[in-house]
């Protein structure tokens, strides 16, 4: 696996990802067996379908403006904002506008 991000260097994490038309971006801080941390870019009204993962997870939003659905329960959340999807529990993203988020997923 490429490694984008390396130790002992500051990064800006909203300028580390970029947005791509009509997709969503992923890039891989650092993956371990408890857990990983990853950037992601969403273009406006891209989405992940709800789902569910064995991990906590810890969402920050870094710009822009997205919809968290945890439990059938939507919550917009905006640049400066976190949010948290608890392990096991059906969860969706869809974003409002283009937004950037950190996503950091903590196993149970």
């Amino acid at each position: 696996m490429e490694k984008f991000f390396q130790y002992s260097k500051v990064y800006s994490l909203k300028d580390s990802i970029e947005y791509s038309d009509g997709a969503i971006v992923s890039k891989i801080i650092t993956k371990e067996s408890v857990g990983n941390v990853s950037l992601f870019a969403f273009d406006k009204e891209q989405s992940l379908s709800e789902h569910t993962a064995p991990f906590d997870a810890i969402v920050y939003i870094l710009e822009g403006t997205g919809i968290i659905g945890i439990n059938k329960v939507s919550y917009e959340v905006k640049a400066g904002e976190m949010i948290i999807m608890p392990a096991n529990v059906p969860h969706y993203v869809f974003a409002k506008e283009r937004f950037k988020m950190l996503l950091v997923m903590i196993k149970k």
